[in-house]
């Protein structure tokens, strides 16, 4: 009872100021930029036979950059520095992009795939369907499984998740934002920032 209180008694502060209540695609990445700078360990908890690999590996999710409208999170999958999520404030909502690099810092062919938030509903889930500059690519790239991916992130006071799904396929990992680690190298491609 005394949350409700208080959550109405901010809002009826914010109405009575005249500021616009932050939306929740805003208060998703203010929740996700309280942790930059730091690195956190995570875990496979999908079972899909697919990311054996994945299951094999030590996780670790870096959030490394946070600029006004963007934040870049590299994932570590034992020692590959592949891997960064770009998640960066549209007019509309979020989008998710994912910037996949060679060991030398160059592109690789399957990168920048990703898509815009479906209707943000929750300020700590949020989904991503495909865009079509990803279907393109994934059909040029003979990915057609992955022309109908969804993508979600979520965050908590002690957990920040990413998914993918589609049909017959689901992929989840989950990190521990209460134990934060020492950070990791930069992503490969990232070396001089």
């Amino acid at each position: 009872m005394k949350q409700l209180i208080c959550a109405a008694a901010a809002l009826f502060l914010v109405a009575c100021s005249g500021e616009t209540a932050p939306t929740p695609a805003d208060t998703f990445m203010t929740e996700l930029a309280v942790h930059c700078g730091k690195a956190f360990e995570g875990a496979l908890v999908s079972t899909d036979e697919s990311d054996a690999a994945f299951a094999g590996e030590r996780l670790v999710m870096h959030v490394r950059e946070c600029a006004p409208g963007e934040i870049r999170v590299p994932l570590h999958v034992g020692e590959n520095r592949s891997r960064t999520w770009v998640i960066t404030r549209t007019e509309d909502g979020l989008r998710l992009k994912h910037d996949h690099r060679h060991e030398d810092g160059s592109e690789d062919a399957v990168t920048q795939y990703g898509g815009d938030s479906a209707e943000i509903t929750s300020a700590t889930r949020v989904e991503f369907p495909v865009d079509q500059f990803s279907i393109d690519l994934f059909t040029r790239e003979d990915l057609t499984a992955s022309v109908t991916n969804v993508w979600a992130m979520e965050i908590t006071d002690d957990m920040f998740a990413y998914e993918l799904s589609r049909e017959n396929r689901f992929f989840r990992v989950e990190f521990d934002l209460t134990a934060p680690i020492a950070p990791p190298p930069p992503p490969w491609g990232f070396e001089d920032e």
